[in-house]
């Protein structure tokens, strides 16, 4: 018998899904005014994407550009579930993190279109958003590269003897990553305080998870490290939030990283260059008209009695917001020259 066939015969099929670690409670509703700022925050990621795409088709933003159109849900959930002093790292698609902890969407937009009160004062762009008062460190455009860089800041939380915990964005492209997994190994053996929040929407580039995965649950994906995952709707807020609870409470109780697998969708293509021919436009209208995390949020907030005018109020103030970071960002100056040299090199 060879090896392979040993091993793929012997023992026990795996469960279809690892034991959490503590006793996953009933979801906890979200209160009218929890609703009203979750609504507030998914809106605020969507209509500042959609004019991004928009300045982006107008040539004011250049290089890459990559959406969370469809996706608000994962990153506002988990926010609500984190506290002071916790940090967050992601990938390249990181406009809606930025927004999602706090930072100002002037800000965010400046960075965008490349000018000098830019969050990275105009040099990093689309992917490279940073933004250590809010204890956002990135922003990262190599795919994969964030995930040691969250086990770092986690280690180095565990190392000063705090109970900050650090959540590690990354998609299910980056989840085929080798790097991926010498993290998962270190980050189980020391356990160290980190939550690896898989946002799996489904197509890594343009090919989908059931073509460039052997195994698409990727929940489980840390079995072999001894770290439990679950597999969470990244569509549903309140589902986020409270997976999002349960993990961090683990790791600020010293029992090591989790991984929640959100399963979400984003529905623009890769990037802003990405046509998205590999999918049908009756897949992302049925995801749209089905499971809108925004639209969710919305019905609710109506069958609990707040008004369509009171909703409609607050779309206005989000576009206000937006236009107003927009118009500040096309007038900002470019960097001076001299911060080419600058923010090269951090003295120990």
């Amino acid at each position: 018998m060879s090896a392979a066939k040993a091993v793929r015969g012997g023992g026990a099929a795996p469960k279809s899904e690892p034991k959490a670690k503590g006793k996953a409670a009933a979801m906890r509703p979200f209160t009218r005014d929890e609703d009203i700022a979750a609504y507030r925050t998914m809106l605020l990621i969507r209509r500042f994407e959609e004019k991004a795409g928009q300045l982006y088709g107008m040539g004011h933003i250049g290089g890459f550009c990559h959406l969370y159109i469809g996706q608000e849900a994962v990153v506002v959930g988990m926010q609500m579930a984190m506290k002071e002093g916790d940090q967050v790292i992601t990938a390249y698609r990181d406009h809606g993190h930025t927004l999602a902890v706090g930072m100002e969407p002037k800000s965010v937009m400046a960075e965008l279109t490349g000018r000098r009160h830019g969050c990275s004062k105009g040099k990093g762009g689309s992917m490279h958003m940073f933004s250590p008062e809010k204890h956002f460190y990135g922003g990262h455009g190599i795919v994969g590269a964030c995930v040691p860089l969250g086990a770092g800041l986690a280690f180095a939380n565990q190392y000063r003897g705090n109970d900050h915990v650090c959540v590690c964005y990354f998609g299910d492209g980056a989840a085929n990553q080798g790097q991926v997994y010498e993290t998962f190994n270190m980050a189980e053996l020391w356990k160290l305080p980190v939550i690896f929040v898989i946002e799996n929407n489904k197509y890594a580039m343009g090919t989908s998870i059931e073509r460039s995965s052997s195994t698409t649950h990727l929940s489980q994906r840390g079995l072999s490290f001894d770290i439990p995952g679950e597999h969470v709707d990244g569509m549903d807020v309140v589902a986020v939030r409270d997976a999002g609870e349960r993990a961090i409470e683990g790791a600020r109780e010293g029992k090591g990283p989790y991984i929640l697998e959100m399963l979400t969708y984003r529905y623009r293509g890769h990037s802003m260059s990405d046509p998205a021919k590999y999918r049908t436009r009756e897949e992302v209208q049925q995801m749209r008209e089905t499971h809108d995390a925004i639209e969710q949020v919305r019905r609710r907030l109506l069958e609990g009695g707040v008004s369509e005018d009171d909703l409609k109020a607050v779309d206005k103030e989000v576009r206000e917001t937006v236009n107003g970071a927009a118009d500040f960002a096309l007038s900002d100056p470019e960097p001076d020259a001299e911060e080419l040299y600058t923010d090269v090199l951090v003295a120990g």
